[in-house]
């Protein structure tokens, strides 16, 4: 079900432009926590990689002057910051398949979380980018072209391009249990 974005008023000193700061924060910040946290697939990184990118917004917030540009503009950030933070990352350090925390416990079925986890962090970093935005966040194809700074056509063949991926995964069939 998609999570409805709250209309937010523009700040009257501006003439109509950008919500407030704080309003916005406060409107879609589980949002974007959820959608860093499909990006990164730690809870941790997903709240740096949150205050970072609204950090980054912050910075350049009375800019914006089209309400209608603030959640495509956030979501860019984010994506952009993550997808920085993955060309920086090597330091020695190589992923692995297998994750050192324990599943959240006041998650219904950590299996089936865990086994998302897996298969998202096996597509490449567009793909999933794109997979996020589009099923996790419900966003058309055109807001999610938006988003990225990408064409239409780049978010409908890197959704194929994952989409068959995960299918050929394994990771997400449905069990007869």
């Amino acid at each position: 079900m998609r999570e409805a974005v709250p209309v937010l008023t523009g700040d009257p000193t501006r003439g109509g432009g950008a919500p407030a700061f704080e309003e916005y924060v406060a409107a879609r910040g589980a949002a974007l926590w959820r959608s860093a946290w499909l990006l990164t697939g730690d809870r941790h990184k997903a709240e740096d990689l949150v205050q970072t990118a609204l950090m980054k917004c912050w910075r350049r917030w009375s800019r914006i002057e089209d309400a209608a540009a603030v959640e495509a503009y956030v979501r860019r950030t984010m994506v952009t910051t993550y997808t920085d933070w993955w060309r920086r990352r090597w330091n020695g350090e190589l992923p692995t398949t297998e994750l050192p925390d324990e599943p959240d416990r006041a998650t219904p079925d950590p299996g089936i979380r865990q086994d998302v986890l897996v298969a998202l962090a096996r597509l490449p970093r567009g793909q999933r980018a794109v997979v996020v935005l589009r099923y996790f966040d419900d966003l058309t194809e055109a807001q999610t072209a938006t988003a990225l700074g990408i064409s239409v056509g780049t978010v409908k063949s890197q959704t194929s391009r994952a989409l068959r991926t995960l299918r050929e995964s394994g990771l997400l069939e449905e069990s007869d249990d």
